[in-house]
């Protein structure tokens, strides 16, 4: 799936919200819709089963620290949440990155 094709099918209750002008957000809500998949994948080895389960809770963290961000009064609260989104989104490629599998990690 692509990104303008799964614009189309995001539902109004969260195209009509403001947050979702934030492109970031956008952006977090379709890197979790690819990570479900990708999850399932890494879910069927059992030598991947922490990793998935800490690949989708980083990226779901990106959308949700930027929904929460978004909803704070002051600058100092939006902030600091923003960096958590950020944190979140540095982990999950970091999860992505170990979960490609390398030649060298089946080596004795």
């Amino acid at each position: 799936m692509n990104y303008s094709d799964w614009l189309k099918t995001v539902p109004a209750a969260l195209t009509e919200d403001s947050l979702w002008k934030m492109e970031a957000y956008r952006l977090a809500l379709f890197a979790a819709e690819l990570a479900w998949h990708d999850v399932t994948k890494l879910m069927r080895d059992g030598r991947t089963l922490g990793l998935a389960s800490q690949l989708y809770e980083a990226i779901g963290s990106i959308g949700a620290n930027l929904s929460e961000g978004y909803s704070r009064a002051s600058a100092k609260d939006r902030a600091r949440f923003y960096e958590y989104s950020l944190g979140s989104a540095r982990e999950s490629r970091t999860w992505y990155y170990e979960g490609r599998g390398h030649p060298w990690r089946s080596c004795g």
